[in-house]
């Protein structure tokens, strides 16, 4: 299995395990396989048995080796069954399927240590960077951006790792204060917490320009877990396949998914899924206010927004305006023409976006089942107050999102819908209150998270800054 760069017209080819340590290629574009695996009817009914006997582990094993051949297969067995384990996640299933209403259910990915479904990734990086790096005998500098919950997942699944720090930019004052207290609260020696002068897009922008810088990046041993980095979203792929296998009992069945998204990577790994061949009907794309991706999909124009723009909303993990993974998608949808791409997301984003014409609208939704809708902070809280009211079940907001959208869709679809969760309630508790009155559920592992000391640096919104305090705090690290 090689992989490609979006934006390298001459298909330069790259292994795993060099793409694993490095995040964006270095023309600035994201990786992708050169040709995506297939999974036939009969191995998905291989992999059925599988999952119903071995677990999740057994099967995201299976589906890795299509990807990774520079690793050998038992060691793949034993990466995924430290990362899918209990009691790392609190839910023998790791991701049960549960009914909502009229053939709407949830896909619950937010079992893990941080209440999250970008645990789901996160917990394999972290077993596959150790493991990479021990055999490299090298050391890794990860940096990132969060709008919430890949921070934190981030800093819990590499916290305490050999080999291995973590510099995680953050939007000053745009996170819960229980995402806020999550990831400060962490004082581990490897954890650097950042909080940047800007909106989650900004925090990206500086990952980016670092990234950029080739000797920078290249001296301190920079890689990436955002969800540009492609091992983020194969992991993710996993868990489509095991909420198709738990929903159907036979071949050719077909299973929609509605993902809450702003950055585009977890519904850009179902993208992934179909075309390997998962028998997925419709991929929905829910927004919140922030809806430059919906009205991608409308109108095929692609217009990303300046921070001033970018809505601070009750679904604060969305309020993105720049979808970092909506590179790998139109690529795709373009016939994987590198110059084109290049084009689109290496100058006409700067400039302001781009637009599609009404044919590549047309492919995106016939040939690729995407649709899409938007949700507004009182359709969440209605969609909150209702589902707890009628069923009993407590969404989060950004799972709100998606149940809204699904709902509004769902004369239209035949197959039954998944909307994927995003995290539990707990950590949006100001909204939740606002819905119902309630105080959310806290679960017994974070008892006392709210109480811990804060550790974090206030930083303006300035890539060099960034760089000269990585740069200072490797070198004080090194020095202890």
């Amino acid at each position: 299995m090689k992989y490609i760069s979006t934006r390298d017209a001459s298909r330069t080819p790259a292994t795993f395990t060099d793409i694993l340590l490095g995040g964006l290629a270095p023309d600035g574009g994201l990786y992708l396989p050169a040709e995506y695996p297939q999974v036939d009817a009969e191995t998905l009914e291989k992999w059925r048995a599988l999952l119903t006997g071995d677990g999740y582990a057994a099967l995201a094993a299976e589906i890795l080796k299509l990807f990774v051949d520079d690793i050998p297969a038992a060691d793949i067995e034993a990466i995924t069954a430290r990362a899918y384990r209990t009691p790392v996640f609190d839910d023998e299933e790791i991701v049960p399927v549960t009914p909502l209403d009229d053939g709407v259910h949830l896909g619950h990915l937010s079992q893990g240590p941080t209440a999250a479904f970008k645990d789901m990734a996160m917990q394999l990086l972290g077993e596959l960077f150790e493991y990479e790096l021990a055999r490299r005998e090298t050391t890794l500098n990860i940096l990132g951006a969060t709008s919430g919950d890949t921070g934190s997942s981030a800093e819990y699944a590499m916290r305490g790792r050999t080999g291995i720090r973590v510099f995680m930019l953050t939007p000053a004052g745009r996170m819960t204060p229980f995402q806020q207290a999550q990831m400060f609260g962490l004082d581990d020696p490897n954890i650097f917490n950042i909080a940047l002068d800007g909106v989650f897009d900004d925090c990206q922008d500086v990952v980016k320009a670092v990234s950029a810088d080739a000797d920078f990046k290249a001296r301190h041993h920079i890689g990436a877990v955002n969800s540009i980095n492609w091992a983020r979203l194969m992991a993710q792929v996993v868990y489509y396949f095991s909420c198709w296998l738990k929903l159907t009992d036979g071949p050719g069945q077909k299973v929609s998914f509605c993902v809450p998204t702003g950055n585009f990577g977890d519904i850009c790994a179902g993208h992934i899924a179909r075309q390997m061949g998962l028998p997925i009907d419709r991929l929905i794309v829910a927004t919140n206010e922030n809806d430059v991706l919906d009205e991608f999909f409308r109108t095929g124009r692609y217009r990303p927004r300046s921070s001033a723009e970018t809505q601070a909303t009750s679904s604060p993990s969305m309020d993105i305006s720049r979808a970092s993974n909506f590179e790998r998608f139109i690529f795709d949808l373009n016939g994987r023409d590198a110059g084109l791409t290049a084009e689109l997301f290496g100058r006409r984003v700067r400039e302001g976006g781009f637009e599609l014409d009404d044919a590549a609208v047309r492919r995106a939704a016939d040939e690729y089942g995407f649709a899409s809708g938007s949700s507004t902070h009182a359709d969440r809280l209605a969609t909150i107050r209702e589902t707890h009211e009628k069923l009993g079940v407590m969404l989060d907001p950004h799972t709100a999102d998606g149940v809204h959208v699904a709902r509004g869709l769902r004369d239209e679809i035949d197959s039954p819908i998944v909307c994927l969760e995003t995290a539990l309630p707990v950590k949006f508790s100001e909204t939740i209150r606002e819905a119902t009155g309630l105080e959310p559920e806290v679960p017994e592992r974070f008892a006392g998270i709210m109480d811990a000391g804060r550790h974090v640096t206030d930083m303006p919104n300035d890539a060099e800054a960034v760089k000269k305090f990585i740069e200072d705090s490797i070198a004080a690290h090194d020095a202890r």
